[in-house]
């Protein structure tokens, strides 16, 4: 691959590759669903989310997806006071999004 795509100084680590991977799949999986500026941001806030709470606070899956849970809950209320900071997924994107992280 490094000469096919012509990669002259190939010099990453493979921490940083995987890094990049990551980003890159869940950024081409959220545009394969026609998601808005604001859902691709928001999306991409989730990703670095799951990261941080894994690398910083060494998370499980499940403790994971849990506070993905707590973050997602107020998706679809009525009631403006109780929405949270991702009320521009609808449910049905929100389902998505955590079968995804699953």
């Amino acid at each position: 691959l490094e000469e096919f795509l012509n990669f002259t100084q190939l010099k990453a680590s493979l921490k940083k590759a995987i890094l990049l991977d990551y980003y890159t799949a869940g950024f081409l999986w959220a545009k394969e669903r026609n998601f808005s500026l604001i859902q691709l941001s928001g999306f991409m806030d989730l990703l670095n989310f799951i990261l941080e709470n894994i690398r910083d606070k060494h998370m499980t899956l499940g403790d994971n997806l849990k506070e993905l849970e707590r973050a997602m809950t107020a998706i679809g209320e009525t009631d403006s006071e109780q929405r949270g900071d991702l009320n521009f997924f609808s449910i049905e994107q929100a389902k998505a999004i955590i079968d995804y992280f699953v």
